[in-house]
């Protein structure tokens, strides 16, 4: 919220401005805190409906949680108290919808909640392994190191993953360029070829009958076919909401080919990585455990992560648990972590797990693309060569008699 003020200094000159904070309330603490009298202070009216920007275009994104971070981290480091570092953060973010909850955070703060437990107010931005990280900086008071540690891994993991998203670009492009042409030859050119050949009624090829065909089916019933392949995606997604749903299709895609190898070697870098910062930030193992099992993303390695938190309460080492799931955990990260827990470098020993199984990542993502774009060209040019033929070949024929 925007207020309009009007106030004295010490020296008594009226002073004019705008300020901005969640509350009238905490905008007099903020006025206050500069050493100004109010005088007055008047809530800006709300603009219009039509004059208001669509707040669909300014959901806080993962690269404003991370610069976040970042920011926070280096602030914090240069000794500006917490409520200052969040107040100059919201102030200089171009984010309205993040600038709020940064300015609902100052509030929290100042009122004398912990960042940590403000930070919950928002558990769709920060995860319960972000909070988790703040906490443990606030109780260990080692709060710059453990930021630092937090700002780290989500920039590699940042990086990591838009790597594996622009991966991407390029095979959904091809997807779309086909089904562009495909939509183009169905409901316009083969329509207006089918009026042409009832005139001439000679023999038709068979590939031209195949695609008059399916050209007629799509449009008289396309729109049966589309929503039929809404209602599957609706229905998957909300059998996938289901714990019997989850486990079963998160044990599928492990499973398939190529593609589940893929998969095995994402979790594990991501079971390494985000268990070796909650240990760096000082969080006791079993409890690391269970915030990293809560966030892995697939069920199959949740299970496993949780039976290995039971495990370490009773004293027996996570290594030994995970050798009995070799599916999943192969030998070599299980060898790994036995020699980190054996020389009470387990953080250190993951990141190198880490390090490999993301240069591993990289390597599956090059021999997948460069398997996948021969393919789809392969397959774009197989769909644009059929429909070709099935509408040059009668024109050929009637040009011919």
């Amino acid at each position: 919220m925007k207020f309009n003020y009007q106030a004295r200094t010490k020296e008594g000159e009226i002073q004019t401005g705008t300020v901005e904070a969640p509350s009238r309330e905490a905008a007099l603490n903020l006025l206050r805190k500069h050493g100004l009298y109010l005088t007055a202070l008047e809530k800006i009216a709300a603009r219009p409906i039509y004059a208001r920007k669509i707040k669909i275009f300014q959901r806080t994104s993962r690269k404003d949680i991370v610069l976040f971070s970042r920011q926070l981290s280096i602030m914090f480091k240069s000794k500006v108290s917490l409520s200052e570092t969040l107040r100059t953060l919201a102030s200089q973010t171009k984010n309205p919808d993040f600038k709020e909850k940064l300015l609902t955070l100052v509030e929290n703060v100042e009122g004398g909640t912990s960042l940590s437990q403000a930070l919950k107010n928002y558990p769709k931005l920060f995860s319960p392994f972000y909070v988790a990280m703040v906490k443990s900086g606030e109780v260990s008071g080692n709060f710059s190191d453990v930021l630092n540690y937090l700002a780290n891994h989500l920039e590699k993991e940042y990086h990591f993953l838009s790597k594996i998203r622009g991966a991407m670009i390029y095979p959904a492009m091809i997807v779309f360029v086909v089904l562009i042409v495909l939509a183009l030859m169905m409901f316009f050119v083969i329509p207006n070829l089918m009026k042409l050949m009832e005139e001439t009624q000679q023999e038709l090829p068979f590939i031209t009958k195949v695609v008059m065909g399916l050209s007629v089916f799509l449009k008289h019933w396309g729109w049966l076919v589309l929503a039929g392949l809404v209602g599957l995606i609706f229905l998957g997604l909300q059998y996938y909401k289901t714990s019997a749903g989850k486990k079963r299709l998160d044990r599928l895609v492990l499973r398939l080919p190529l593609i589940g190898d893929f998969l095995k070697m994402l979790y594990l870098s991501r079971f390494a990585s985000n268990l070796s910062t909650l240990i760096s930030g000082g969080l006791p193992i079993a409890r690391a455990l269970k915030i990293t099992g809560n966030i892995i993303g697939n069920s199959v390695y949740k299970d496993i992560i949780l039976k290995s938190q039971e495990g370490v309460r009773r004293g027996v080492p996570i290594s030994s648990i995970l050798e009995k799931y070799p599916q999943a955990f192969p030998a070599m990260f299980c060898q790994m972590t036995l020699v980190g827990e054996k020389t009470g470098t387990l953080d250190k020993t993951l990141m190198d797990v880490v390090s490999f199984y993301q240069k591993e990542t990289d390597r599956r993502i090059d021999i997948l693309l460069s398997i996948l774009e021969p393919l789809l060209i392969i397959f774009l040019g197989l769909v644009v060569v059929g429909l070709m033929a099935a509408v040059l070949l009668p024109l050929y024929s009637m040009m011919s008699i």
